[in-house]
């Protein structure tokens, strides 16, 4: 019998529990896909925890993207055979080994892929492309500035604003996250433990400041970096793993700049034109070899916990994926 992931009561990681379920038949316009491997995203946790903006109804099983084999297609469905290899887009569900969805939620997996990649993909990817090219607007030749650098959101900002043609300045919690985040194309190294960040981004940009902020983190490093921005700004708030930031409204105003949120998500599900527009670039670069997740650990289904522990424990570089049997 398949198994999944299963939340039954809100909390940590460790209160989830791996669980067999029942096969179930297909309904029209439904196919089903064997998972061989799903990525974990920091969403997931807050889900499971009752902190994220969407609350499922329980029990659910967490998870916003995976990748496997198709192998039963319902009769109604076109373009879509047993045997394809997919990416699997879901708001939740993806830790499990098998999966019934709709065809509209498959994604061919790019060539050069493999399962784990393609499970990492789409989620992160999609984040910053919505970020940096729908909200900010980043140009060829402004100067971004990049919180997080290490992590799954963070990695791939520093990624696509390098093939967009900014100049980076990643900024991470250590060496070796800063060594993945040089090697995707960052400009500047920023060590948030060595010198304050605020004064590594004046010391480069001679007192200009950044066109754009990618910020993940939130917290106090939201509030700081209100202070090394440039005229006519857009700060753009991917997430608060660090804590709710608070807006001095003054330094905006100085600057002339704007605060904007970033729901990748929720902006395709208003406006479905926006998704089909990134999802065929995205194909695009991975099919050139110019975008590829980087994955720092692949775990066994059974092993979610410590997966989820990695994101939680700022221990991951770039992303974590699931694998299964």
């Amino acid at each position: 019998m398949p198994k999944a992931v299963v939340c039954r009561e809100l909390g940590p990681p460790e209160n989830l529990r791996l669980e067999s379920f029942a096969s179930v038949p297909l309904a029209p316009g439904q196919v089903r896909v064997a998972l061989r491997a799903a990525g974990i995203n920091f969403p997931d946790i807050l889900m499971a925890a009752g902190e994220y903006q969407l609350k499922p109804e329980l029990p659910f099983t967490p998870g916003m993207e995976a990748a496997g084999d198709v192998v039963e297609v319902d009769g109604a469905v076109k373009g879509v055979e047993a045997g394809d290899r997919v990416i699997v887009k879901m708001r939740h569900g993806a830790y499990c080994d098998e999966a019934v969805v709709a065809a509209a939620q498959l994604t061919p997996l790019p060539t050069a892929f493999d399962y784990a990649e393609g499970a990492t993909f789409l989620a992160a990817h999609g984040t910053a492309y919505h970020a940096l090219i729908d909200r900010g607007q980043l140009q060829v030749g402004e100067v971004m500035l990049v919180h997080g650098a290490g992590g799954g959101v963070g990695l791939v900002a520093v990624e696509i604003g390098k093939l967009i043609g900014a100049t980076v300045i990643a900024a991470a919690s250590s060496e070796e996250k800063l060594g993945v985040a040089k090697a995707k194309g960052a400009d500047h190294l920023v060590l948030y433990q060595r010198e304050p960040f605020r004064d590594a981004v004046k010391r480069i940009t001679d007192g200009r400041g950044v066109d754009v902020v990618y910020d993940p983190v939130g917290g106090e490093v939201f509030e700081n970096s209100l202070r090394c921005i440039a005229w006519g700004a857009r700060v753009l708030v991917i997430g608060f793993t660090g804590g709710i930031g608070l807006a001095r409204t003054n330094l905006l105003l100085l600057k002339g700049a704007s605060v904007l949120g970033v729901r990748a998500g929720e902006a395709v599900r208003k406006n479905p034109a926006l998704g089909e527009a990134r999802l065929r670039k995205l194909v695009e670069w991975a099919q050139a070899g110019k975008i590829r997740p980087h994955i720092s650990h692949r775990l066994p289904l059974e092993d979610y916990a410590r997966a989820m522990r990695l994101l939680i424990d700022r221990k991951a570089i770039g992303r974590v994926a699931l694998m299964m049997e």
